[in-house]
């Protein structure tokens, strides 16, 4: 009987799928082209976004994490999404430079939608922060509402962009 056990586990244990470990995030370099436009992300202001694909050795990066989103929100995809990053603009050295390793984990971000800032593309931006009271300060200044990455809604970055909008850029 112990005999037959063991090998039950041993199939269970053969049939399980394996849970693949998430890559790690990938520094900004200057050569890192936008998904959408293809344009270089260093020329451009805000916090940035990237989307690793299964199969694919490099991941997606996104100019505006407005972008990210949209494509998240897409029923369009290539492959299998394994992780999303953002950058955390609590940890940014500033909004034209918002740094080249300080990822964050976009489903653990505190994601603030609806301020009146541009990112770098020039639409309104989604704007994440690691710490909630770095993103409170962040709406103190410019506006808007904290949020997790599940509850942005596709009207904010699905939807036109309003070009009447006076947005600012941070400093």
């Amino acid at each position: 009987m112990k005999r037959l056990a063991l090998i039950a586990l041993i199939a269970l244990t053969a049939c399980k799928e394996e849970v693949a470990e998430a890559p790690d995030p990938v520094d900004l370099t200057p050569e890192a082209l936008s998904f959408f436009c293809q344009m270089n992300i260093a020329e451009h202001g805000g916090p940035k976004g990237q989307i690793h694909l299964e199969g694919y050795p490099a991941p997606l990066f996104f100019a505006q994490v407005r972008d990210m989103v949209a494509y998240l929100k897409s029923p369009e995809r290539d492959a299998e999404i394994t992780a999303v990053y953002v950058s955390d603009m609590g940890a940014a050295p500033n909004w034209r430079q918002p740094g080249i390793s300080n990822w964050i984990a976009a489903d653990g971000a505190t994601f603030v939608v609806g301020s009146n800032v541009a990112g770098g593309m020039g639409a309104p931006e989604v704007v994440p922060f690691a710490d909630p009271t770095a993103a409170d300060v962040f709406i103190t200044q410019y506006g808007g509402a904290q949020m997790p990455l599940s509850d942005i809604p596709a009207a904010e970055v699905l939807g036109p962009v309003d070009l009447d909008l006076k947005l600012e850029t941070p400093a």
